[in-house]
Parts: C-alpha cells; sequence; structure tokens
C-alpha cells in the first residue's frame, strides 16, 4: 500500500521574519539593527518585511508578543505539583534554553531600550515582566513555606528582586559567556537541611 508523505509546511515567511526579528533585538537591541539587515537574514526583499509589519514599531510590537506568548505558555507548562527549588531550576532552564549565551531576554533588552520603544511596546514589556514577577513569587511563597527556599521580606518584592537579579545576571552571562551565574542566583536562595 503507498502512503502519501504530507509534510508539514515550513514556517511562513512572516513567521521566520518574526522570528530572525526577535533573535536580532536579543543581540543587538531594537536599534541594533535595520530591516535590511533583517531582510539579509531571512533572505526576503525589505518590501516584504514592510509588506508584514509596515514599520519597525509594529514589528517590535509583534515581536514582544510573540516572545511573550511563547515564553509565558512554557512558564505556565513548568509542573504546579514540583516542589518550589525544583519550579525555579525550570525556570533557569527555561531561561537558558531561550539563549545561546549571546543573546538576553528580549523584553531585558527592550527594557534597556525604553527610550527608543513607543508606548505600546512598554506596556507588553511591563505586562511580560509582571506576569514573570508574579509566578517568582507564588514559587517564593511556597518554597518559604515548605522551608525549602530563603525568602526575606514580602514574597512580592522578592518576586521583583530575583527577577531583576536574573534579568542582571543575563547581561553578565553574555558578558563572560557562561549561564553559571543563572543558576549561582537560585543556588543562593535555598535552604540547605541540616546534616545529621
Amino acid at each position: 500500500m503507498n502512503t502519501i508523505d504530507l509534510k508539514t509546511p515550513g514556517p511562513s515567511t512572516r513567521d521566520r521574519i518574526l522570528d530572525h526579528a526577535q533573535k536580532l533585538i536579543r543581540l543587538r537591541g531594537c536599534n541594533g539593527f535595520s530591516y535590511r539587515d533583517l531582510a539579509d537574514h531571512v533572505g526576503v526583499k525589505t518590501s516584504s518585511i514592510h509588506y508584514y509589519f509596515p514599520s519597525k514599531d509594529d514589528l517590535l510590537l509583534e515581536a514582544v508578543m510573540a516572545y511573550s506568548t511563547r515564553t509565558l505558555a512554557a512558564l505556565q507548562a513548568i509542573d504546579a505539583k514540583l516542589p518550589a527549588d525544583e519550579k525555579l531550576d525550570r525556570y533557569v532552564d527555561m531561561s537558558v534554553e531561550l539563549s545561546d549565551g549571546e543573546e538576553i531576554c528580549l523584553c531585558g533588552m527592550l527594557a534597556a531600550d525604553l527610550a527608543s520603544v513607543p508606548e505600546q511596546v512598554a506596556h507588553e514589556v511591563q505586562g511580560f515582566v509582571q506576569a514573570n514577577e508574579s509566578w517568582l513569587a507564588k514559587v517564593l511563597a511556597e518554597g518559604r513555606d515548605a522551608g525549602t527556599l530563603h525568602v526575606r521580606g514580602d514574597t512580592e518584592t522578592a518576586g521583583r528582586a530575583l527577577f531583576a537579579s536574573l534579568q542582571g545576571s543575563g547581561v553578565l552571562c553574555r558578558l563572560f559567556k557562561t549561564n553559571t551565574r543563572l543558576r549561582d542566583i537560585v543556588g543562593a536562595m535555598r535552604i540547605q537541611p541540616a546534616v545529621v
């Protein structure tokens, strides 16, 4: 019996443009590339990019929304039944997977470029940051209650501080070409069981 090989179509031109735009933003920031650079990476004409994203502001907004959707979906996919310290490990694993050592968080990069991004993009970046901080605060509360994580003060503040530490550490990981600094931050929060 002959079977028909139905191959899944590859990503659309729009998706490829968006994927490469996210990579360039994470590498260079929003002012570090042009539509010409993007066209060269994707292998299309700049007019094709303008067809899908008439302005760079449109491209930035779509890039943030796509990045945020993908990242927050991965965050929600972390098993809620895991102990808090393991959830934090998964969170760091996710951060490491999203980077090849050269790139940093897209929203972190755009936050650093805040003077160059339109208000709607800034609003989306804020939503991304707040969602991460809220998730981290919840996990920190679980860890404190279980006696596995050392948390000072209220968990909302601790969640903001942890997110900021991880974002800053991501920049330094890029500088030193290592991801160990991300893991060190979470490791320092662990309460080691007493040896008897």
